[in-house]
């Protein structure tokens, strides 16, 4: 796609503009920069970014097409070939119709269950509204890294494990993190026992997740990988910094 000149559009948005009036993060606006996705057009004297119409263009194509499934690397090699807008947004559309559908479809479902409940109070809710979530309700982004085999692993390992195991690896993991950003913070050498000792328990929560198979192991890292951002600003996910920290721990202590 032409970019245009800043003399052309008249706008220019700062990256924190942008972010607010995207519903984004300055966080992922960085990283897609950092990656080559979306470049601002310019930048202030004092190296600020500047984004111009034709990169919000170029933002919007980046974020169709990652809702259709893409990861971020297709999309960079996609985008390389200057896809037309027209074509972007006829994907685009086509998705959204389907996922229209598909929300109708549960939509019914769920009201022809709530009419079952009606006349039958014993019925199970939570047990339907159970099955409903595990069999239509995964994200997209999910999808894109894992088989339906692994995930069929994943809801498997889901139940062995049981919720208060889910429940207090979340809370570890959510001890850990700050821990990890403070030991980066403080300069703290990867190399030590302290470092050591985190990295060994990070490691070991990962392997509560992938349960030691390689496959889920590899899609996990593949994942983060590729999903950095969003996982970071998202779900509060680990950083790439922190994800270097513990690599650089973790290889001390082997």
């Amino acid at each position: 796609m032409k970019r245009m000149d800043l003399r052309e559009t008249g706008r220019v948005w700062k990256v924190g503009e942008l972010a607010d009036e995207a519903g984004l993060t300055v966080r992922t606006l960085h990283h897609y920069d950092r990656i080559g996705l979306v470049h601002p057009a310019e930048r202030t004297s004092t190296g600020h970014r500047l984004y111009t119409a034709s990169d919000v263009e170029r933002l919007y194509q980046v974020l169709a097409l990652r809702q259709l499934g893409l990861g971020l690397d297709q999309i960079a090699d996609l985008l390389e070939g200057a896809v037309p807008m027209a074509q972007v947004l006829t994907a685009h559309r086509d998705y959204l119709a389907a996922q229209l559908e598909a929300t109708r479809e549960l939509h019914a479902l769920v009201e022809a269950l709530a009419t079952t409940v009606q006349r039958k109070p014993d019925t199970s809710t939570d047990h339907f509204l159970e099955l409903i979530r595990r069999t239509v309700m995964v994200d997209d982004t999910i999808k894109t890294y894992f088989t339906e085999n692994q995930l069929a692993q994943l809801a498997e390992r889901r139940e062995e494990l049981g919720e208060k195991q889910i429940q207090k690896a979340e809370a570890d993991w959510a001890e850990l993190i700050p821990q990890v950003d403070a030991a980066i913070a403080a300069g703290m050498d990867p190399t030590t026992p302290e470092a050591q000792r985190m990295a060994a328990r990070w490691m070991a929560l990962l392997e509560e997740f992938h349960g030691g198979d390689e496959g889920l192991r590899d899609s996990m890292y593949r994942m983060q990988a590729e999903e950095s951002a969003r996982i970071e600003s998202e779900y509060c996910g680990p950083s790439p910094a922190q994800i270097a920290f513990i690599t650089a721990a973790n290889t001390a202590r082997e």
